[in-house]
């Protein structure tokens, strides 16, 4: 006779170190707890609130305020600093990282501290970027499901050992995320499009609304919704786009490019169209649980009335089937109502959850919803 019980995954580290315990830290530092992945986890912050904070939450097991010879007895370092605080933080816990221990980051552009680790002479050193977030920052807001279905992105130089690339696909895996390999400078070419780019337009449609009161009366749902990102924290976003500037620049060129583009077609009413229809497709076609890179999935759209709780009802009515959702986002909320976008796993996932929610009096669309 079998055991059908699951097992938990095998303990991959004895002690993870998380140099920065915000957001991102700490739902590393989470994720391996949960997961049952490490046997003790040490949250290293220069801020006492953070420690205080990450160690009342039950984030980390233990907390440090300095680096020391302690961080030898650490088989994983995650540096989890902001941008600018990244390469000093390097530099000071080089020095006390024992050869054998793996070490990543979790930083949005990667060519920078690549080649400064790799100065430094951190042979085990797998650069990564959870593509993952929030406007909320702080190990408050921290929490293991905001790596699961994300898409991290590990950029190895010619220096890194193939076996710790290998072992850092295993926990990025192991937490619930897809790992994705390329060189550092392609991954900040990408970055400063689909993430640094739009920063910066934000800010800018936002400065415009600040400059005319008359547009704030106007700015409704559609539009809070396109500068989202500028509610994020400005030192961050600041030291982000800095560090990238070189690629955000080319970036910003071929932006412009496209502005002069549709200008131009204002006076070609066809041409507008066309481009309208091209922007439409693009956009249709990015799964919601896709996040940039991952795997397709398959999307379900739900029409909700205007009556309460009817996100938890969907949600119930497919939870009590055993239908996993994979993501869920909110497409439109209006008066009379409004629509979710559901990110399935499979077609057959998507024509079950159809099929319920159909049973339940819900209006659904999308591909693999059946007739």
């Amino acid at each position: 006779m079998t055991d059908a019980t699951p097992r938990p995954p095998s303990i991959l580290f004895e002690q993870v170190v998380v140099a920065g315990v915000g957001l991102i830290g700490g739902s590393v530092a989470l994720g391996l707890r949960e997961r049952g992945l490490a046997r003790r986890i040490v949250g290293l912050d220069p801020s006492p609130d953070a420690l205080r904070e990450a160690e009342a939450l039950g984030v980390v097991d233990e907390v440090r305020s300095r680096p020391g010879e302690w961080l030898r007895d650490a088989d994983l370092v995650v540096l989890a600093a902001p941008m600018r605080a990244l390469a000093p933080l390097a530099a000071e816990l080089a020095p006390l990282i024992g050869p054998a221990a793996l070490v990543t980051d979790v930083g949005s552009v990667k060519s920078g501290i690549a080649a400064e680790l790799q100065a430094l002479g951190v042979r085990n050193f797998v650069p990564g970027h959870p593509m993952a977030g929030s406007e909320r920052g702080g190990v408050t807001h921290a929490r293991a499901a905001l790596l699961e279905n994300a898409v991290w992105v590990l950029t190895p130089t010619e220096f890194t050992p193939l076996t710790a690339l290998t072992r850092m696909r295993s926990l990025v895996e192991a937490l619930g995320a897809a790992p994705v390999v390329m060189p550092p400078e392609a991954h900040d070419g990408l970055v400063a499009t689909i993430s640094h780019l739009p920063y910066l337009a934000s800010l800018a449609l936002t400065h415009m609304v600040a400059r005319d009161e008359r547009l704030s009366l106007l700015a409704a749902g559609g539009f809070r919704d396109l500068t989202r990102v500028a509610s994020g924290d400005p030192v961050m976003s600041r030291d982000m786009v800095i560090e990238n500037r070189a690629a955000l620049r080319e970036a910003l060129g071929r932006f412009r490019t496209q502005l002069e583009r549709l200008e131009a077609d204002l006076d070609d009413p066809e041409e507008l169209l066309a481009a309208a229809h091209e922007g439409k497709r693009t956009r249709d076609s990015l799964p919601v649980v896709r996040r940039s890179l991952l795997p397709l999935r398959h999307d379900l759209v739900v029409v909700l009335s205007d009556r309460p709780n009817q996100i938890g009802a969907v949600t119930q009515a497919l939870g009590a089937e055993g239908v996993n959702i994979k993501d869920i986002e909110v497409l439109a909320i209006r008066e009379d109502g409004g629509s979710l976008r559901l990110g399935l796993e499979s077609p057959e996932d998507t024509a079950r959850a159809a099929a319920i929610l159909r049973g339940a009096g819900f209006e659904v669309r999308g591909r693999g919803a059946g007739a």
